[in-house]
């Protein structure tokens, strides 16, 4: 799973040729999610000061992550996207 972005202890991934609908992977310690795109839907458990840094990272780079999810699918590297500050 390449690593596209790492802020305040989480690290996102995303897979190649992953399945629908389009999504990333955040990893906080022991805590694993995946979370839809497009709509937000998160699926597992985060500490939730951790979900919320998450969901306000997917808002400010909702584009560049469909532009990865994209690549991905096309089995093209992945680009970096910037970290939460």
């Amino acid at each position: 799973m390449p690593q596209i972005s790492f802020f305040y202890g989480i690290v996102i991934f995303m897979n190649f040729m992953d399945h629908a609908p389009a999504h990333f992977h955040a990893w906080y310690g022991e805590y694993k999610i995946s979370v839809e795109i497009v709509h937000g839907v998160v699926r597992g458990e985060m500490p939730g000061r951790a979900l919320r840094l998450i969901l306000e990272w997917l808002d400010l780079h909702r584009d560049e992550l469909m532009m990865n999810w994209d690549r991905a699918q096309r089995g093209e590297a992945l680009t970096e996207i910037e970290p939460l500050k």
